[in-house]
């Protein structure tokens, strides 16, 4: 069957109208595609915020219970000198208390610039940098079992920690038996130790 020019004239709107319908359900079928990749865009941030929201929550209550348990011991560090500025007198101070408790013969001492340490046997130290300051003794005494009893009675007196670094006792004199006099020298280093909030920018 041949379709004549009268009869095209006759299918142009129905033609029309067909295409427009066409067009239109394309669009149609793009828009709702891209509705919905959106939506579904939007779902997963939304659930990954969820996600974000609730790890929060839990580190948030994990803090917390760590604060309260540690909080305690935090502060009986800072009461002790451990974490926070040096307490120099106080370590001079024991220095004479002992001299004078145990009735030595003298101590002389000097302490270098406090610095930075980073011993092999502490590997993580959290938020905080360890520093030492190096405390240098000499000493005479009469045996050698005095200088023993200088570190144990300055470990009890001082909360403070500190490592005794290294110590050399040399024999100076002879042992009399009339009158008191030192018989051997010591020459000890010792480090004391504080600790620094590194997340203030703490400096020595």
């Amino acid at each position: 069957m041949k379709l004549t020019t009268q009869d095209w004239r006759r299918l142009s709107v129905p033609l029309i109208a067909l295409l427009l319908a066409l067009v239109f359900a394309v669009l149609i079928v793009s828009f709702a595609q891209a509705y919905r990749d959106e939506t579904s865009q939007r779902l997963q941030q939304q659930q990954s915020q969820l996600m974000q929201a609730r790890a929060r929550l839990q580190s948030s209550g994990q803090e917390r219970e760590n604060i309260i348990r540690y909080l305690p011991v935090y502060q009986r560090l800072i009461n002790q000198g451990f974490i926070g500025e040096e307490r120099r007198i106080e370590w001079v101070d024991a220095l004479r208390n002992i001299h004078q408790q145990e009735r030595m013969f003298g101590i002389k001492y000097s302490i270098g610039a406090q610095e930075l340490f980073k011993p092999v046997f502490i590997s993580h130290l959290g938020p905080f940098s360890l520093y030492r300051s190096i405390m240098k003794l000499e000493l005479p005494l009469l045996h050698e079992g005095d200088l023993l009893v200088l570190l144990d009675s300055l470990k009890r007196q001082q909360a403070t920690p500190f490592l005794v670094r290294e110590c050399t006792i040399k024999r100076t004199g002879t042992v009399s038996a009339t009158i008191l006099t030192p018989v051997v020298t010591a020459e000890c280093e010792l480090d004391w130790l504080t600790l620094h909030e590194s997340t203030l920018g703490a400096t020595p």
